[in-house]
């Protein structure tokens, strides 16, 4: 077990020399963390202060280990640290200056441990002033124990918020700790994180203070979660006058979590239609709303000032977007748009014009629901487990199929088009439906149509029909228990079985049919899954 933070603590032998804390008696082949360590010197020479820095979106505990000597001034940063946490250094001298105290006028050696792993981020800086300020003995080690400390200095002591601090929080809390300090502007944030008391600081000089108990920093307050109803106007399904079949694969989609492609000439609402997707979507709970969050949090994307949210994320990025801008990475590593959906709704608007390459690498991440980034130095997983969404033209001009307008692209145009998309690809994607051009004398009567309000009620049902099921949504149900929980009549699969032969349809696609067909039983809250269900979903399947 790794050890904890109350438990770690560098041991300072005579001749000034230390012993790390994870280093053991060659009479004892094992660790101990627990075991009572000796105070550093009279001099107060040695410190350790834990933190945490970002990889990829996931907060990793790192241990800042300050050493000062009698040697000419110089401050030296090792453990690989990139160039925010290096340029620190001249952030802390002024930080600790305005505080009315005093940088060490001798040689400082600061240890980022793991020493293997690149530090970046400028959350490092309140940890190491507080090591250096440690390490001339102005706090006792039981002042320090259990603690971690996140934030980056301003040069007159002000602390800033960091972007990732609830990951960070999180990481602490694993590692053992039971009280972090982070900056007042991350606190209402960072104390979502459940098992750790969260503390906010506006500068250097509380946290010393709180430290030498000469005042007290006051708990955190959450942020009111932001419901859904908040979020500005919400977009109602009945405002689109029309395409019945569209709005009924929205409605299975919202309730089963299936990925959906929308084709069709242009005009027709496809877009309409995928942005009024999250209005059909339960809100998110517990754990899931927290790593959504924790995601958007790491990359940046939200003011410091936004509040943590039920409703799922909407990302909906341009088709002209890069590989890295979609999956991830950059140095350091950066959560893409696939990451940034993470419980919610991916929406490729456009979908041929994406780079072939970017949708290729979809794939894998729509199967596993993870990006795995690998490189020489270093390799993290991003989370990805998203509801894709999709429009797409029927060829260049747009009107191939259309009623209305004569299509002006040839066999060839038509055919490189269509290799855009590859089949393994569509093939990942439950539904698909053709949006054609809606009649004037639909779009100059009333809608008819249902409210999202009314969809939303179905969907939470069904939801709740399949969370009693022991699973999240029906997309996710495992093979290994697809006909247990499915739960299909011997008619319904003789149809899908003729279907299969007919159709030459794969057997991924046989097992999504039968996926969307439970879907479909649950919205009619049937206990089987029938010939009817499986009729639909086959539809929905062959539709665009």
């Amino acid at each position: 077990m790794p050890p904890s933070i109350s438990s770690i603590s560098p041991t300072v032998q005579s001749d000034g020399s230390t012993v790390d804390a994870t280093s053991s008696p060659s009479t004892s082949p094992t660790k101990d963390f627990t075991s009572p360590r000796p105070s550093p010197n009279a001099s107060g020479d040695v410190a350790c202060i834990w933190s945490a820095t970002l990889v990829g979106v996931t907060g990793t505990p790192i241990e800042v280990e300050v050493r000062t000597s009698s040697q000419l001034p110089r401050v030296d940063v090792v453990g690989l640290p990139e160039a925010a946490v290096r340029e620190s250094i001249s952030r802390i001298r002024g930080a600790i200056a305005s505080a009315g105290l005093r940088f060490p006028d001798r040689r400082v050696t600061v240890n980022l441990a793991p020493a293997e792993l690149r530090k970046n981020g400028a959350g490092l800086d309140l940890p190491i002033a507080i090591g250096i300020l440690a390490a001339t003995g102005l706090f006792e080690r039981h002042q320090l124990t259990g603690r971690g400390l996140i934030g980056e200095l301003a040069l007159d002591g002000r602390l800033r918020g960091t972007r990732g601090t609830l990951a960070a929080v999180l990481a602490l809390r694993d590692r053992g700790a039971k009280e972090v300090i982070v900056p007042t502007a991350s606190a209402a944030r960072a104390c979502h994180a459940p098992g750790i008391h969260v503390l906010g600081a506006r500068d250097l000089g509380e946290v010393v203070g709180h430290l030498m108990d000469t005042e007290r920093l006051s708990a955190a307050q959450e942020t009111p979660t932001a419901e859904i109803e908040s979020k500005g106007p919400r977009l109602c399904l009945s405002d689109i006058r029309g395409q019945d079949l569209a709005k009924r694969a929205l409605e299975i989609a919202a309730a089963g979590g299936h990925g959906l492609i929308m084709t069709g000439p242009p005009g027709t609402g496809k877009t309409l239609l995928a942005r009024r997707l999250p209005g059909l979507l339960p809100p998110l709970l517990g754990n899931q709303r927290l790593e959504a969050f924790c995601v958007l949090d790491a990359s940046g994307a939200i003011s410091p000032d936004e509040y943590i949210s039920d409703a799922p994320p909407f990302r909906s990025p341009h088709h002209s977007a890069s590989a890295a801008g979609l999956l991830g990475g950059g140095n350091p590593i950066r959560p893409g748009e696939v990451s940034l959906a993470h419980h919610g709704v991916l929406f490729l608007d456009e979908l041929p014009e994406f780079d072939r390459r970017c949708l290729e690498s979809l794939r894998e991440v729509m199967e596993q629901g993870v990006v795995r980034i690998a490189r020489a130095n270093i390799s993290c997983e991003l989370p990805a487990r998203f509801q894709l969404i999709a429009a797409s033209n029927p060829c260049p001009c747009g009107f191939y199929g259309s009623t209305g307008h004569d299509c002006r692209c040839d066999d060839a145009t038509l055919a490189r088009y269509r290799r855009k998309l590859s089949g393994p690809l569509l093939d990942r994607v439950d539904l698909g439906v053709w949006v054609g051009e809606v009649p004037w004398e639909t779009l100059n009567q009333p809608s008819r149509g249902p409210t999202s309000a009314s969809v939303r009620d179905l969907v939470a049902r069904a939801r709740e029909i399949q969370r009693r099921r022991g699973v999240g949504t029906n997309a996710a149900i495992p093979d290994a228990q697809l006909d247990e929980l499915v739960r299909a009549d011997v008619e319904a699969l003789g149809l899908l079985g003729r279907a299969v032969t007919g159709l030459r349809l794969s057997a991924r696609a046989a097992r999504r049919i039968l996926r969307v067909a439970r879907t479909i039983a649950d919205l009619g809250q049937r206990e089987t899954t029938d010939r009817d269900a499986i009729a639909e979903a086959l539809q929905l399947r062959l539709e665009g």
